[in-house]
């Protein structure tokens, strides 16, 4: 990788043990970098997070787009109940803007980590570099619900598993947790699960590690976790 963030020691995450630069606690993502694994356009990646900045530099290539629906036509064309949800839906608003300006920054870090756009010189390089994001926003400036939560997960079930026009969600990106056990929103990673799709969450932050104490989403028994 050329980008910025990357040649300059900032991601860390990136490197492996025996690279320059190195670190021998990182994901080693550089390894397969070199050999040439940088193409997943065939993915999509749901981001369950804040919503995300699409039009960004170094995402916009990556933005991938719902093919059910007809942008701005005031429409629900693909029949899920949303209108124009384009790039994803924002369960927090109850609108189809993504992205609401600098508060979204968590979700557009999380989305940069992700996919940005590797070796174009700018930037940061995300953990591949040609992929589909999508954002399905439940968290805004006072947090989230679980409610809302739940919802996510779903948009991006329904979305997999529709007849017409489906959208091939391999995972979705979950960097959040707090409150306690839920069984309705277990309920609606089992059927994330059910269709195939991985839920990857944060195993804690900030002191907090799922090793020693239940941390929710990612403690929950779900086998796609």
């Amino acid at each position: 990788s050329n980008d910025t963030y990357y040649t300059n020691g900032s991601l860390w995450g990136m490197y492996g043990g025996f690279l320059n630069p190195g670190n021998a606690f990182g994901s080693s993502a550089a390894y397969a970098w070199q050999n040439g694994k940088t193409d997943c356009s065939a993915v999509y990646v749901g981001i369950i997070d804040e919503g995300y900045m699409y039009m960004h530099p170094d995402l916009a290539a990556n933005a991938g787009i719902n093919p059910g629906e007809i942008a701005s036509n005031g429409k629900d064309d693909d029949g899920n109940g949303l209108v124009d949800d384009v790039y994803g839906w924002d369960f927090a608003g109850n609108n189809n803007t993504v992205f609401d300006g600098a508060d979204d920054d968590h979700g557009t870090h999380v989305a940069g980590t992700i996919g940005a756009v590797g070796g174009n010189g700018i930037g940061v390089a995300g953990m591949c570099w040609k992929v589909k994001l999508m954002n399905a926003k439940f968290l805004g400036k006072r947090g989230g619900t679980t409610a809302d939560a739940i919802k996510a997960v779903d948009y991006f079930t329904v979305l997999k598993t529709r007849a017409v026009n489906p959208v091939p969600i391999a995972a979705t990106n979950n960097s959040w947790g707090g409150g306690g056990y839920s069984q309705a929103l277990a309920d609606a990673i089992e059927r994330a699960n059910a269709a195939d799709i991985l839920f990857v969450a944060a195993a804690g932050n900030n002191g907090t590690n799922n090793d020693t104490a239940p941390h929710y989403p990612s403690s929950y028994a779900n086998a796609n976790i």
